[in-house]
């Protein structure tokens, strides 16, 4: 029938201004028409795994993951706890980390190191002790190394399960690679710079990880209780589910899972790509603008 495209147009362009809003921001095509249209040198050129990874819908199972992971570290999720605002204002939290990651990606050369820079400074203004009394700094590179591990890892996994085209084993290294030298710019020492690297280093802080009252006080919100719309909540259960599937079975049994997600998690994997479909259908494609694929002379 003729109404069929004209509406169905609509609604995927009513559900991909909602996604680009929530994960962006109110600015959020003055932010890509910025950061891929303004010309000049980039960190990674056109066809690095690293561009290829970070433009899927995938990114939506591995950020959520990565997080999870993420909470384990009982020294990190102190900081996060104490000094993070993601539950009085989750939105904005995603969408600064979004704003970052979407910079040092597909940005030039300049914005990305400007972004570096701000991240550094509040890292730098960061400090505390835990409930136990252990001192931190947000700036350790420990502490960064643990973050930047987690992310790497869950991005890309996500990516080897729901992202369109798949690395390749050598793409695969190329990514953790690409994702290492943004890592060092933040304080990172010593990234892993290959798949086999990163199993490793996830490996060597598996003794320091466990769960604590905040670590499951975030997993119970991430969730059951995210800021949704009622109609996002199947999609979202769905995504979620995808998230925890996606992490070592020693993590899920270190999260004390909703019950709700328990239940999805025998179909977690056709959910999520259910839902990571969606997202793809909906969602605007990277725009190639003016100088978006210059790679500057460390470039990729």
């Amino acid at each position: 029938m003729p109404w069929r495209v004209p509406l169905s147009g609509a609604l995927r362009k009513r559900v991909g201004e909602a996604l680009l809003h929530r994960v962006a921001g109110p600015t959020a095509h003055r932010k890509r028409s910025r950061i891929h249209g303004t010309p000049g040198p980039r960190w990674f050129g056109t066809g690095r795994p690293v561009r290829v990874v970070h433009a899927d819908a995938s990114m939506y199972v591995g950020g959520l993951a990565a997080l999870l992971l993420q909470s384990l570290h009982p020294v990190a999720m102190a900081a996060v706890a104490a000094h993070s605002d993601f539950r009085g204002d989750p939105w904005g939290r995603l969408q600064r980390t979004s704003t970052f990651l979407a910079t040092t990606t597909f940005g030039t050369a300049e914005d990305a190191e400007d972004a570096v820079r701000r991240v550094r400074a509040v890292h730098d203004g960061i400090q505390g002790r835990t409930p136990e009394g252990v001192p931190y700094r947000a700036s350790d590179p420990r502490l960064l190394a643990w973050v930047h591990a987690a992310e790497a890892h869950c991005f890309l996994e996500a990516h080897q399960r729901y992202g369109r085209a798949p690395l390749d084993p050598s793409d695969a290294d190329g990514y953790v690679a690409d994702m290492a030298r943004v890592a060092r710019r933040l304080g990172v020492v010593d990234p892993p710079e290959s798949r086999a690297g990163l199993t490793a280093e996830l490996a060597a802080y598996r003794p320091a990880l466990r769960a604590t009252p905040a670590s499951r006080e975030t997993a119970r919100y991430l969730l059951s209780h995210p800021p949704l719309p009622r109609p996002a909540r199947l999609p979202y259960a769905l995504l979620a589910a995808a998230a925890v599937d996606l992490l070592p079975d020693w993590a899920r049994e270190l999260l004390d899972l909703p019950y709700t997600t328990r239940l999805l998690l025998p179909v977690a994997r056709p959910g999520g790509h259910a839902v990571v479909a969606a997202i793809r259908w909906a969602t605007p494609p990277v725009p190639r603008g003016r100088g978006a694929g210059e790679a500057g002379a460390d470039g990729g």
